[in-house]
């Protein structure tokens, strides 16, 4: 067992790892840190965003104007402090990145374009023809190598946390390509490893995407905040569950029914198809129940139909929907519509943190999709999160590198006693064992098709509660699972094994925490309960491991001067 010392552990290699790595280099020059993920960092989840990145940089736009879409998005769970500090860093975050040479798309006179997105009031999402995740990532990624102080560890799959007296000592990690069990101690340590979307069987996620982060802070006594609540997205291709962006809706498209009708008026008719993504999955799925969606080869769906735009426009601000349109759907999006149906998209909850990124355990953070602080509530608004990453990865890089430079490293014996313990946990219990009869991707299968069919965008008690005694019983038969590679280098087998483990948790929380809201509010709907109630409900859900179901607790949400109103567009 290797043990390595850093100052910070950043967890996660994509933009909010990335972005926190750069401003921790750039706070102090002393400071080494340590990027560890288990992927190469271009292969991060951020690569695939599309559509752009929300941020205040026109005249007629005013930052009161966007914290007011993106608290109403949120169905007035958003916490407002966290709101109004994201949106008046927003601004400088996009403005950096261009300096830092990420291409953003240009209007006539070169300044930076922008485009409509849903939920917004005006135009106001910055973008890179359709691959803005991509460019942000890669300028990022670039620019994070002029920093000698930056260590990387790529392909390392992080276990758990080292945790001492309610301070952070450290993470303990595999090195997935010799197979190797290590301690990386450090002052702090930074959780950034993205959302947990593939706990779900259709999704636009990536299979990184299995909430690792999240699990293991829950694991180590962290509260997971408003689990219940994952994003739809509207426009995903069937089938495959490949992203749509919602640019091609910003730049005009429409959204048809089986009648060739403009249905979204009957649901959104202010806004149309720039409505928030939770009403239009809900408008969408309506239709097909009602028998007004569109039955064929690619299964039960409506069009996205971009014909009546201009060729010249579709090539130029669109060309990843074509080539993807194209090559999956087989549709020429220029000349014929587009398939599409709702698609599991993005969890709004996460690690619960304040507006500094602070967890309850001393030196612990979180930022990015992983984390929780919050400024999407129950529903985020497209183009927010690539922002958010940038923002509050920052923000944690900057607020970790002050708490480092006052803080000694710890040199507790007890680091390699937990250290041992997790080695046994997962070594001994996991990929030696010889006499489990359940197989991983059974196990797996089960748990996303519960989770499709009931935790899925339309929910009620009696299918949430089959959810939990799903995953309770998934949970016993994991017990049971046997990893057939017994191999060191390269064993996807034995961590797809530690994935299932994270996301049979994180699935957990989210069926309890849903079942435990008895109204409706944002993505977050329930037949059985059809109304808001800020009564009792104006609160996020704390969701607590202790070790058999999670224990839920409540706290109030940060109001400053929006105060909730009935949520129509």
């Amino acid at each position: 067992m290797e043990k390595i010392e850093h100052d910070i552990i950043i967890v996660g290699g994509g933009a909010a790892g990335l972005r926190a790595g750069i401003e921790a280099a750039e706070t102090s020059k002393k400071l080494s840190v340590a990027i560890v993920s288990k992927v190469y960092p271009m292969r991060s989840h951020t690569v695939s965003a599309e559509g752009g990145s929300a941020a205040v940089l026109r005249d007629y736009d005013s930052f009161d104007m966007h914290a007011w879409d993106t608290i109403k998005g949120s169905d007035f769970l958003a916490d407002q402090n966290a709101v109004e500090y994201f949106i008046k860093e927003a601004p400088k975050e996009i403005i950096r990145l261009d300096h830092w040479g990420c291409p953003w798309s240009r209007e006539a006179d070169g300044t930076i374009a922008s485009r409509a997105f849903g939920g917004m009031s005006v135009k106001r999402t910055i973008y890179a023809s359709d691959k803005t995740g991509f460019h942000i990532l890669h300028t990022l990624f670039q620019t994070s190598m002029k920093y000698e102080n930056i260590i990387r560890y790529d392909e390392w799959f992080v276990t758990s946390l080292l945790i001492d007296d309610g301070k952070i000592r450290g993470v303990t990690a595999i090195n997935v390509r010799t197979g190797e069990f290590n301690i990386l101690k450090g002052k702090a340590v930074i959780l950034a490893t993205g959302g947990a979307g593939k706990v779900y069987e259709f999704t636009t996620n990536g299979n990184i995407k299995t909430g690792d982060g999240m699990a293991i802070a829950y694991n180590a006594g962290v509260a997971l905040k408003d689990m219940e609540f994952v994003q739809f997205h509207p426009t995903g291709l069937p089938g495959t569950g490949i992203l749509i962006t919602e640019a091609a809706r910003g730049e005009g498209g429409y959204l048809k029914n089986s009648e060739g009708e403009r249905f979204l008026s009957r649901y959104v008719p202010g806004k149309m198809e720039l409505g928030p993504r939770d009403m239009l999955s809900r408008a969408i799925i309506t239709e097909i129940s009602q028998n007004r969606g569109i039955t064929d080869a690619y299964g039960q769906h409506v069009e996205l139909d971009l014909t009546h735009l201009k060729e010249e426009t579709i090539n130029k601000k669109l060309p990843f929907v074509i080539e993807l349109a194209t090559k999956y759907a087989d549709v020429d999006p220029i000349k014929e519509p587009i398939p599409v149906r709702p698609v599991l998209h993005y969890v709004m909850g996460g690690i619960h943190v304040n507006i500094n990124g602070e967890t309850n355990i001393h030196g612990l953070y979180a930022a990015g999709e992983t984390a929780c602080i919050t400024i999407n509530g129950a529903n985020r608004l497209g183009s927010n999160s690539l922002t958010e990453c940038l923002v509050f990865g920052a923000k944690v890089g900057k607020e970790s590198a002050n708490y480092c430079l006052d803080t000694e490293l710890s040199n507790s014996t007890d680091d390699n006693q937990i250290a041992i313990k997790e080695e046994k946990r997962i070594y001994d219990g996991i990929l030696k064992k010889e006499s489990g009869k359940e197989n991983i991707a059974e196990i797996r299968s089960q748990l996303r098709e519960n989770m499709d069919t009931n935790v899925g965008i339309i929910r009620n008690e009696k299918s949430m509660k089959k959810a939990c005694k799903t995953i309770g019983e998934l949970k016993n038969r994991f017990k049971n699972i046997t990893v057939q590679d017994k191999g060191s280098l390269f064993n996807t087998e034995f961590i797809s094994a530690l994935e299932l483990d994270f996301m049979l948790n994180v699935a957990e929380t989210m069926a309890y925490s849903a079942l435990a809201r008895c109204e409706s509010r944002g993505s977050h709907y329930r037949s059985d309960y059809l109304k808001r109630d800020d009564e009792k409900f104006l609160k996020h859900t704390l969701a607590y491991y202790n070790g058999k179901v999670p224990r839920l607790e409540y706290i109030p949400v940060n109001i400053t001067k929006w105060k909730p109103v009935e949520r129509k567009y």
